[in-house]
């Protein structure tokens, strides 16, 4: 669920009222999963709508210059703000992207404010004694009204009045929803006065910027990909034509043998740790298990030794033995982890397979006579396969040669924005495969859960954030392009996906995300046609 990107100027005006009711930092409300965008707020500026994030982040780069490079570099400004007197901002580089506003507002403006908030009342309330619309003196005004309602108003009064302009030199770099006064409204409340500057601060993310960290940029780009050998068509063909003449086996109990690899065997499994003097520990649940059945010639999940430790078991033998979880294993909290395993062989079969003739074609696959037919039509689908895990490896690795040509100060609200859309996309793939019901879809769309998913996923969106930086650079730099018809069928197709599982959209903020993806499909197109790539197997 998303929104357009609003003018800045209004975001800042709506800051200001929320500032009112708030008693902490403020920082607008953002819709989940939405695309970031660059903010504009000023009249003459392009639709922030129809530009992307990471084209604007190539074509801003005489923008981008006026922001100082030293963190302790700072801009003083002047601006006539009415009258003679001016507003004075203090401009400070801060940390991801953002920048720092430190706001002076002379009395006289806040003298211009009040008398304002004054005639606003006057007009909004009726005053005993005095005709509508005629002005009520101010003592009267304030007993009537309430002085700390007049105070609260006039300093969202000065908010309004002054944030625009104090925002005024990132207008075109602010990224949308990035707003945020960092000066508590209690702590602005309190120190007002009329006879004394006012003071608060505000900070806005900008467009970070991309800094590449070779002179080449991302010319001669070199990419190495690694190819599994369960991706090579010819292995892959062989062990789903053995998967499938396996499926038509009978299963038959051996009768005098322990276990070989190629049995099926059940299993008891007990698990404990092994604590630093060689004593028993604690119970380990996730690797216990009843009934569990083990195919000896699937054992790529296995714990390595688990198996080698088995060969040999008979039924009713129990067997315990020691095994170090290694390093890598997928769940964190066994990584490393020594364990003595207890293991009973309830029961022990071998497989009796049918012979590979052409008698059997049929049934390893619909629609084959042949033993022949059957291995040319799986070889046809896992070379189809093959090609489509090539090209994923290969965007992938070029994706992740490009980030790391470059060093990005990632802003906090685009961290947020991308995370958000990243984990949007993930439940609407959970809610298509019916993974999901609806309790756990709105449990999972929480505001804790969705933070937990961006503190477990920094480093992934970190990285994808830069990727899409690189990409609109090259897209721009490049001057490629794609069609409209492209864009309008693809856009046509999202909607589609997000009203088939009843999920609000903007369409506005789809387009804006299929120009994103079209983009980087172009970029990756012309990245294969102009760099070397070399394929290894692992």
């Amino acid at each position: 669920k998303s929104k357009r990107a609003a003018p800045l100027r209004a975001a800042a005006m709506e800051l200001a009222t929320a500032a009112v009711v708030s008693t902490a930092s403020i920082h607008p409300g953002r819709s989940h999963f939405s695309n970031p965008r660059v903010a504009s707020w000023s009249s003459s500026s392009s639709p922030s709508s129809s530009r992307s994030l990471s084209t604007s982040a190539s074509t801003s780069r005489s923008q981008r210059r006026r922001l100082p490079v030293a963190s302790a570099a700072v801009e003083l400004r002047e601006a006539a703000a009415g009258g003679g007197d001016s507003v004075r901002v203090i401009e400070t580089p801060q940390p991801n992207s953002s920048v720092k506003f430190s706001v002076e507002v002379p009395p006289s403006i806040c003298q211009e404010c009040y008398q304002t908030t004054l005639l606003e009342y006057s007009k909004r309330f009726k005053v005993p004694g005095f005709r509508p619309g005629k002005i009520v003196p101010e003592n009267v005004l304030l007993n009537y009204v309430g002085p700390q309602h007049v105070r609260a108003a006039t300093v969202e009064a000065i908010l309004r009045h002054t944030l625009p302009q104090a925002l005024s030199s990132v207008e075109e770099r602010a990224l949308e929803d990035s707003v945020r006064i960092l000066t508590k409204f209690d702590d602005m409340n309190e120190a007002f006065s009329l006879d004394h500057v006012f003071r608060y601060d505000v900070a806005v993310d900008v467009v970070p910027e991309v800094r590449w960290l070779s002179e080449d940029k991302y010319k001669n780009l070199k990419v190495v990909i690694e190819i599994d050998e369960i991706v090579d068509a010819e292995k892959a063909a062989e062990l789903e034509l053995k998967r499938r003449r396996k499926s038509l086996g009978l299963l038959r109990i051996v009768p005098d043998r322990g276990l070989q690899v190629g049995d099926l065997v059940v299993l008891d499994i007990l698990a404990e740790t092994i604590t630093t003097d060689g004593s028993k520990g604690e119970k380990i649940p996730s690797a216990e298990s009843t009934g569990f059945h083990l195919d000896t010639e699937e054992n790529t999940n296995l714990v390595p030794g688990f198996l080698g430790s088995l060969i040999g078991i008979r039924p009713g033998e129990t067997r315990t033995f020691p095994i170090q979880f290694p390093e890598s294993f997928e769940q964190e909290t066994l990584q490393g982890v020594r364990a003595q395993f207890t293991v009973v062989c309830k029961e022990l079969f071998f497989r009796e397979l049918p012979e590979l003739d052409d008698s059997l074609a049929a049934k390893l696959l619909p629609g084959c006579n042949t033993i022949d037919e059957v291995k040319e039509r799986i070889l046809e689908r896992c070379k189809e396969v093959e090609k489509t895990a090539i090209e994923q490896a290969t965007d992938n690795a070029i994706l992740d040669q490009l980030g790391k040509l470059v060093d990005v100060d990632v802003p906090r609200s685009l961290f947020q924005e991308q995370g958000q859309q990243l984990y949007g996309a993930k439940l609407l793939q959970l809610q298509a495969e019916r993974k999901l019901d609806k309790d756990q879809l709105a449990s999972l769309s929480s505001e804790k859960s969705v933070q937990e998913y961006l503190k477990g996923e920094r480093e992934n969106i970190t990285r994808i954030i830069k990727q899409m930086l690189v990409v609109g650079e090259i897209f721009k730099a490049e001057n490629l392009q794609y069609s409209t018809d492209q864009l309008v069928k693809e856009v046509e197709n999202s909607i589609e996906e997000f009203k088939r599982y009843n999920q609000d959209y903007d369409e506005g903020n789809i387009k804006q995300q299929v120009q994103d993806v079209l983009e980087a499909a172009k970029v990756l197109e012309w990245l294969k046609e102009n760099c070397t790539i070399e394929y290894i197997k692992k």
